[in-house]
């Protein structure tokens, strides 16, 4: 008698690394392939301080995106562990995922990121990002050029996260460094960042949107209670402390009558019920935590962890 062929589907997966300098829309394209928002996004530079983890399952494909802070001459402790975790996450992946934009000076650390494929024979995909700000489209070819010459890299994709285009193209390009053996998240998961710390990092998302200068890097933001109630409601309790460096920062975070604050709450309110699909009752209060991005054990309270 003929055996059977095995008619269950073989599933594949890869772990894929977004690199770059800051504010190159690293965040922003892994949030346009999920089709969801999981990483806070910001026109300040070094929004992303962490690894934030994206999964992506598209049939028997399971793609892991891993957004890295974008690498800087760090100035601070808090610095040294984000540049420590970007290179931390270009080894050990499948594949990495260097996104640039389309015109100007190339960067000491993306060459140095293109530097560490070469010494690492790491596999490589180029996205060149923010093609729908380009006046000439002639400079985009050029660009591509430019650097396929640095880098043998395994495809280049033009992209815009902000209208979307290119993703379908980019994700195709992606899935090709899937190797087979199980999904590692659940079909359905988005991220495996604990719900307390994507709460988090919305309050700090409005925080960057709303506040000026230098005052947001020295935020950080501890989601103390989360809990649902338990008369029926539906309402989820939210108690989050925000962290500053100065007392003069804790007055403009809080702002006249309290109007900063409220606001900083009512926007990251709204995004939450989106995400969590679910009410919140969220209270957000201010303390001061002088210089905590040069001490140790204060970083290491905050989840940065070296």
């Amino acid at each position: 008698m003929k055996k059977q062929a095995n008619s269950q589907p073989k599933t594949k997966s890869a772990f894929l690394s977004i690199v770059g300098k800051p504010n190159v829309g690293k965040s922003s394209i892994m949030n346009a392939m999920l089709g969801q928002k999981v990483a806070i996004v910001s026109p300040k530079p070094q929004t992303t301080r962490t690894r934030i983890m994206g999964v992506l399952t598209q049939g028997e494909t399971q793609l892991v995106f891993i957004d890295t802070p974008g690498l800087h001459k760090p100035r601070t402790r808090l610095g040294d562990y984000m540049v420590k975790t970007v290179s931390e996450s270009v080894s050990g992946v499948d594949a990495c995922l260097l996104v640039v934009e389309p015109e100007g000076e190339l960067t000491e650390s993306e060459l140095s990121l293109i530097q560490n494929f070469k010494k690492n024979h790491m596999p490589a995909i180029l996205a060149i990002n923010k093609i729908d700000l380009l006046a000439n489209k002639e400079a985009l070819l050029s660009r591509i050029l430019q650097l396929s010459s640095l880098y043998e890299f395994d495809a280049v994709v033009p992209v815009s996260a902000l209208k979307g285009s290119g993703m379908d193209e980019l994700i195709a390009e992606l899935k090709k460094h899937a190797v087979s053996g199980p999904h590692f998240f659940d079909d359905d998961a988005l991220t495996d960042m604990p719900e307390k710390v994507l709460a988090g990092e919305i309050i700090r998302e409005k925080l960057l949107e709303l506040l000026d200068k230098e005052i947001p890097h020295g935020v950080a933001v501890s989601v103390e209670t989360m809990r649902e109630r338990e008369d029926g409601s539906g309402i989820t309790d939210l108690e989050a402390v925000i962290y500053c460096e100065k007392q003069s920062h804790k007055g403009i975070i809080i702002g006249k009558q309290g109007a900063m604050l409220k606001a900083v709450g009512s926007k990251a309110r709204a995004d939450m019920e989106r995400f969590f699909d679910c009410k919140i009752n969220l209270q957000c209060w201010v303390k001061v935590k002088e210089d905590w991005r040069n001490r140790q054990g204060l970083l290491r309270s905050f989840g940065y962890n070296e």
